[in-house]
């Protein structure tokens, strides 16, 4: 997200936050990309925000609320407010569960456990996702254009967009030997 966005974008989280009565006195920036993720506090909130418009939100809210459903391990939609995507000032905000971050190493067990968890609960969800193509599009408006990614370099950008068509191409110009189960 553009720097000059993200005290708008920071203050429409606390804002909403606020308004639906979870405690917020600070807010601290855990990831900031074409999105921000934000730890709210005291409430212990985790808010992705966007900017309007961008798919991936409500898609988001869909399949943690499905995955949820069938104890998938997941993170979860924070459960003191209503679960969806909500708007102010131009942005998409979700609110989530915050979780500590674990130790350093998570057992590779343990690791392996919950991926086979979370890959037996994505067989029995039928949900219906973007095609592959609409989220290589997607990612090369990103890539494309100087307002989500300002700081990519001209460099950066042939790069990424380079590797984003070949692959696309690579992708769907395979020959139909592959069987899905």
């Amino acid at each position: 997200m553009q720097a000059s966005e993200l005290p708008r974008a920071v203050a429409a989280a606390v804002s909403i936050a606020s308004a639906l009565g979870l405690p917020v006195d600070d807010a601290i920036v855990l990831h900031d990309s074409n999105r921000i993720a934000l730890r709210l506090l005291p409430g212990d909130v985790l808010a992705r925000v966007a900017r309007v418009g961008l798919r991936a939100a409500p898609f988001e809210v869909e399949l943690a609320q499905r995955h949820a459903a069938i104890d998938s391990p997941v993170a979860e939609l924070d459960p003191r407010v209503e679960p969806r995507v909500y708007e102010r000032d131009g942005f998409a905000i979700t609110l989530w569960t915050y979780y500590e971050p674990l130790s350093p190493r998570v057992a590779p067990a343990d690791y392996a456990n919950a991926l086979e968890r979370l890959h037996a609960g994505m067989r029995k969800l039928d949900v219906p996702a973007p095609h592959f193509t609409d989220r290589v599009a997607e990612a090369q408006e990103l890539v494309a254009s100087h307002d989500p990614a300002p700081s990519f370099t001209d460099a950066d950008r042939e790069l990424l967009g380079h590797t984003l068509r070949t692959l696309r191409r690579t992708i769907v110009d395979r020959p139909a030997t592959c069987s899905t189960r």
